[in-house]
């Protein structure tokens, strides 16, 4: 996939221009794509983040409205049902940010495995060791995938977390635990600094960054 705004634009044209060949050009293309796919989760977290926040504003206005009700029956009975309306379409758009982000683990899955098929192949042409001399700097491949292994178990976790809060952020009235679910999205706990330092690393070693 080509470069998206972010540390890193990786082309066509300049892969085309790379002096790796074989399982070293996948492995380089593969860390490209690693960058990618986080650039675009991070914008996509971003994104969800802004539309939940609207979600938890509607619902809390909306239990303020309720509780009105006893007072002026006329007067809430209007207001909930357009706020419904909102609230449905917030809904559909956090749904369709939660797609889209099943979709970059999908497309994560895909490199782990690509990543676990040139390990196989090295082990089949070299012995259980695998190549005597790294390909890049100092990793081999099976360093190779276990930083793709952390990362992919990474954001398949923050998926899953993200799912949870889709579900249920449409129904929570209570400010605490909207505070709770907003935090969770934005922060990103199954996510922590470490994730970003593996993906450095990564580009570090397959020279996507100057040593």
């Amino acid at each position: 996939m080509d470069g998206e705004a972010g540390d890193v634009m990786v082309t066509s044209a300049n892969r085309k221009r790379s002096v790796v060949t074989g399982s070293a050009r996948k492995m380089k293309d593969n860390a490209a794509d690693w960058h990618n796919l986080m650039m675009r989760w991070n914008k996509l977290n971003e994104d969800g983040f802004n539309v939940a926040e609207k979600i938890v504003n509607i619902r809390l206005s909306q239990s303020d409205q309720q509780l009105l009700v006893g007072e002026s029956s006329s007067s809430s009975s209007a207001a909930p049902a357009g706020g419904a309306a909102e609230l449905e379409d917030e809904c559909c758009k956090l749904q369709d940010v939660v797609n889209k982000m099943v979709a970059v683990v999908t497309k994560m899955e895909c490199l782990m495995t690509s990543q676990r098929g040139i390990q196989d192949l090295e082990e089949f042409q070299f012995g259980p060791e695998g190549r005597k001399v790294p390909q890049f700097h100092t990793w081999n491949t099976k360093q190779f995938e276990r930083t793709c292994g952390s990362l992919c178990d990474a954001f398949r976790s923050e998926l899953r977390l993200k799912q949870t809060i889709l579900e249920e952020v449409g129904h929570t009235v209570t400010s605490d635990l909207s505070v709770v679910l907003l935090s969770c999205w934005l922060h990103q706990p199954f996510n922590p600094p470490q994730t970003r330092r593996a993906l450095e690393a990564l580009l570090l070693e397959t020279g996507h960054r100057p040593l």
